[in-house]
């Protein structure tokens, strides 16, 4: 196990089962572009879920669509880009071909993106986190698994979270328990 998975892994307890491993070929044709490793690890070993009653993590083709990162990204995209038809966007977006792609959400309406640039590399793809008015973004120059770890182990405080978030002591409750109604 990677060094940094296995520091959130000791944080986030991780689920007694995970479904399968999703389709990572049909989920990177799907989005035009390669998915971080980092991201994939993650997933295989928590799937997708909720964090700490508070954080969606997104996966690939996820059975509870809530859960679904080609979905909400889909969603996303298309509300962006309605949106900034009249409202400013973040200044990494003002550069042809950038894009975001999210990888998960929260239950107040924040999403966290990854910034995909032309010709990135997938392990190097900032994080950015955007409020729920959709005006107020920040950026973070890690990978998913290192912003999670550094989220719940308290060395990163966003703006933009609420504020009970963290929880003192995290769970994850793996998104098949999740009801869709």
């Amino acid at each position: 196990m990677p060094p940094e998975l296995s520091r959130l892994t000791q944080l986030l307890p991780t689920p007694a089962v995970t479904g399968p491993a999703p389709d990572w070929d049909m989920a990177e044709a799907a989005l035009g572009t390669a998915l971080p490793t980092d991201y994939r690890e993650l997933v295989e070993t928590y799937g997708g879920g909720f964090v700490d009653g508070y954080l969606l993590l997104l996966e690939p083709g996820c059975s509870n669509d809530v859960y679904d990162l080609l979905k909400v990204s889909a969603e996303r995209e298309e509300a962006n880009a309605s949106l900034w038809q009249f409202e400013d966007r973040p200044s990494e977006m003002e550069t042809d071909g950038n894009r975001l792609i999210c990888w998960a959400t929260t239950d107040n309406g924040e999403y966290l993106y990854w910034l995909v640039t032309p010709g990135d590399d997938p392990g190097s793809r900032p994080v950015m986190v955007n409020d729920a008015s959709g005006e107020e973004w920040e950026r973070y120059d890690m990978t998913v698994t290192r912003f999670l770890t550094a989220v719940l182990g308290g060395e990163v405080r966003s703006q933009i979270f609420w504020d009970a978030f963290p929880l003192p002591r995290h769970e994850f409750r793996p998104a098949g328990e999740m009801r869709t109604d």
